[in-house]
C-alpha cells in the first residue's frame, strides 16, 4: 500500500526512475556478476554488506571497493570487461506492474531513467523489452559525478525544462534519497520504508492507484 504523503504534491510533468531495485529486482544478478568477478581473481565471495554496496554504486566504485589494491584493480577491470553481461542481465526480474504503469504515464507525463549503471543500461532495456519506453536515459557515463551527486537528476529536469517540484524520482536506496534531496526533487521510496521520502510505495500498482486517487495531487 502507498503511504499518504505529508501534503499533496503537484501533478508531475516528469517521473524519473532508478534502474536496479526499482525497474528490476537485480540483487541476485549483481551477486552472480560480482561473485564471478571475485572468484575469477581468487577472492572471497561477496558478503551481504558488500552486495549492498555494489548494488547501489557504479561498477567503477564497486571495483574500487572490492579490490582496494591498485594492481588488483586493473586486473579486475580487465576481467570485468571480458565477462559477457547478457547472462547476468537475464537474471534481472522486471518489477510487477511496471509496463502497465509506464502505459498509464505516457505520453502525457515524460519518463526518464537515472542510473549508476554504465555500459549495460541499453542492453538491459533491450533484453527486457523496454527500449523506447523512456524519453531519456542518463547513466553514470553521461555525467561527471554519478549519484549520490545530484548532477544526473539535474541534467534530466533541465532537459525537459521542468522545475524540481514538477518531477518525481522513484528510488530505493540512500544513494537515491541523497541525490533527490540535493536536487530538491520529491522522492517516491520504492520498497524501502526506512528512506526519508514524500511517498512510500511497495509496488507500481500502489503508485498508480495513488496517482489516480482524489486528492493525491494538487491537480490532475
Amino acid at each position: 500500500m502507498a503511504s499518504p504523503p505529508p501534503s499533496a504534491l503537484p501533478w508531475p510533468r516528469l517521473v524519473i526512475f532508478d534502474c536496479d531495485g526499482v525497474l528490476f529486482d537485480s540483487r541476485e544478478a549483481n551477486r552472480a556478476f560480482y561473485n564471478q568477478l571475485l572468484s575469477g581473481l581468487g577472492k572471497a565471495l561477496l558478503t551481504e554488506e558488500g552486495l549492498n554496496y555494489v548494488h547501489m554504486h557504479t561498477v567503477f566504485e564497486a571495483v574500487d571497493y572490492l579490490f582496494p589494491e591498485a594492481g588488483e584493480r586493473s586486473a579486475a577491470h580487465a576481467h570485468r570487461q571480458a565477462l559477457e553481461p547478457e547472462p547476468f542481465i537475464r537474471l534481472m526480474v522486471e518489477e510487477p506492474g511496471l509496463k502497465e504503469f509506464l502505459t498509464f504515464l505516457r505520453p502525457k507525463i515524460k519518463t526518464a531513467i537515472c542510473t549508476n549503471r554504465t555500459t549495460t543500461i541499453g542492453q538491459v532495456l533491450s533484453l527486457h523489452g523496454l527500449s523506447g519506453s523512456f524519453d531519456l536515459v542518463v547513466s553514470a557515463l553521461d555525467v561527471a559525478h554519478p549519484k549520490p551527486h545530484p548532477e544526473s537528476l539535474l541534467k534530466i529536469i533541465d532537459t525537459f525544462e521542468v522545475l524540481p517540484q514538477e518531477a518525481l524520482y522513484v528510488g530505493d536506496s540512500e544513494v537515491d534519497a541523497l541525490a533527490a534531496r540535493q536536487a530538491a526533487i520529491p522522492l517516491v521510496a520504492y520498497k524501502n520504508a526506512a528512506l526519508e521520502a514524500e511517498l512510500h510505495v511497495d509496488s507500481f500498482r500502489d503508485l498508480q492507484d495513488w496517482m489516480k486517487a482524489p486528492g493525491g495531487f494538487l491537480c490532475g
